[in-house]
């Protein structure tokens, strides 16, 4: 259904089954999917496609060129999935031919009023994005990931697979999958407990995450540190997503706990 007063392009792609609120804009090369609902005076231009049943609230814009001095106006994209909230005044670019061209947001993630996602980043599923947190372009969030209010994340930063950031963090350096960190200029808290526990995972996988923090940040040569773990904790699932991510690449700073 497609309010009266909403604008929209005759060659976007819009299911049948999706809504269009008042006033809201689509551009041509735009595609909402099936169960869709775009409230009123929602923006959504650029090459974008909205997944199933996502749900856009008022003054959200989606699908504006990136804020990227570099951008010359070459064709990019914006996908987002499925059963996504956007939240009232977000923004979300699309990519730039030098980040690979295209912005991407997975499933089922809750982005909050004021967010902000820059051009080429990669957002995973199952994220919460609070109020007013800001992502540079570039930037690498897996899923299960919880960003606080307020927090600003620096370009090409990653931030690990069930990983919290406490508000209003400023976040330069990369965070480790199930990591916990804060700080105006981040440092690692420990690992985020309550996220693993509401995760259900056993209390034999966590005593091994723990046991593996506590040696891969026990001196500052991290990747010494890396070196000397037992087999029995580089075999373990969860501290073997940890050490990979460490190891992807070695020139990408790692959030540490402060006293290092």
């Amino acid at each position: 259904m497609i309010h009266k007063t909403a604008i929209v392009d005759k060659k976007a792609e819009i299911s049948g089954k999706a809504i269009i609120g008042p006033y809201s804009i689509v551009g041509p090369n735009v595609k909402i999917g099936e169960g869709a609902e775009i409230q009123s005076h929602v923006n959504i231009t650029g090459n974008t496609i909205i997944g199933n049943n996502t749900k856009i609230f008022p003054f959200a814009s989606v699908g504006t060129n990136p804020q990227d001095l570099k951008y010359k106006g070459e064709e990019t994209k914006l996908e987002i999935g499925s059963n996504n909230i956007i939240r009232e005044h977000v923004t979300i670019n699309t990519g730039t031919d030098g980040g690979g061209g295209i912005t991407k947001i997975g499933n089922n993630n809750l982005i909050m009023i004021g967010a902000h996602i820059a051009h080429d980043c990669m957002v995973g599923n199952n994220v919460v994005i609070a109020n007013s947190a800001a992502i540079a372009g570039h930037a690498q969030i897996s899923d299960e990931v919880i960003i606080g209010g307020n927090c600003g994340i620096q370009q090409f930063t990653r931030i690990g697979r069930m990983a919290m950031i406490g508000g209003m963090s400023g976040v330069s350096r990369d965070v480790i999958p199930y990591g916990l960190s804060f700080g105006n200029r981040n440092y690692l808290e420990g690992i985020n407990l309550i996220g693993l526990r509401r995760k259900k995972v056993s209390n034999k996988e966590i005593l091994a995450l723990s046991e593996a923090y506590k040696e891969i940040f026990k001196t500052n040569s991290l990747h010494e540190n890396l070196a000397k773990l037992s087999k029995t904790l580089k075999n373990n699932s969860y501290v073997r997503e940890v050490v990979d991510f460490i190891n992807h690449d070695k020139k990408r700073p790692i959030c540490t706990p402060l006293s290092k």
